[in-house]
């Protein structure tokens, strides 16, 4: 591969970095938030070390033995093809496909037991790791008769009059996040992959709390469709 390649690709890769974590916040489809100054500075220094190759090269001050063969630039530059489809084509964030049908997602930890705060007066905000521990809270009494409110993408179900409001779980980035998911009852399912806010209130468990992980229920009393929120993993 002749340097001069090597650089322009070192260029791109720079500019895509800081094309989706400085100049946007596309980063956030992938990452956690907190991951924006490394990206951002990995994309400065992939630039500064490629502008700098280049002007040397521009001045005659190469090492001589860039006499690489056409076919292997031709190769590097398809090496560059996920680059240039990363900045033109911006894959979104994990959605339905990604969460799965009810038995070939994976599934969280059923959560351990937890100090809830006491939720405030109407139909509170929750996220759903915070809904899903309620759930499975010991004591059984913070979300009993109460309703909140969940937000969260449309997966569809397979069973009758249900569906799933879904909120993709990521410890670090994209590649580990796990579906946390609550099953809707009581109104039509939205299009799939739809963001939604609904409105509704906790199914209690029949009998005791299971020993493994299962979805918890709600009956939904409202549902409004919203844009997908600037950080769409919890």
């Amino acid at each position: 591969m002749k340097r001069q390649t090597q650089s322009l690709m070192l260029l791109i890769l720079g500019g895509a970095l800081l094309n989706i974590s400085a100049f946007s916040t596309t980063y956030v489809n992938y990452v956690k938030p907190g991951f924006r100054p490394l990206l951002v500075g990995a994309g400065v220094v992939l630039a500064i070390l490629a502008l700098v190759s280049l002007v040397r090269q521009w001045r005659g001050q190469g090492d001589g033995h860039d006499h690489g063969h056409d076919h292997g630039s031709r190769v590097a530059w398809l090496l560059a093809v996920p680059v240039f489809a990363i900045v033109l084509i911006a894959p979104p964030a994990l959605g339905s496909f990604a969460a799965g049908g009810e038995d070939d997602a994976p599934a969280p930890r059923p959560p351990a037991p937890a100090a809830f705060r006491k939720l405030s007066d109407g139909a509170p905000q929750l996220a759903l790791g915070e809904f899903i521990g309620r759930a499975y809270d010991p004591a059984g009494t913070s979300l009993a008769g109460r309703q909140v409110k969940l937000t969260g993408f449309v997966v569809p179900s397979k069973k009758q009059n249900l569906w799933y409001v879904t909120r993709m779980q990521m410890s670090c980035c994209a590649a580990d996040a796990l579906a946390l998911k609550v099953a809707v009852r009581g109104v039509p399912a939205p299009r799939e992959n739809s963001w939604v806010q609904v409105t509704g209130s906790w199914i209690p468990w029949k009998g005791k709390i299971p020993n493994g992980y299962v979805i918890p229920d709600m009956t939904a009393t409202d549902v409004v469709k919203i844009d997908q929120p600037a950080e769409p993993y919890e």
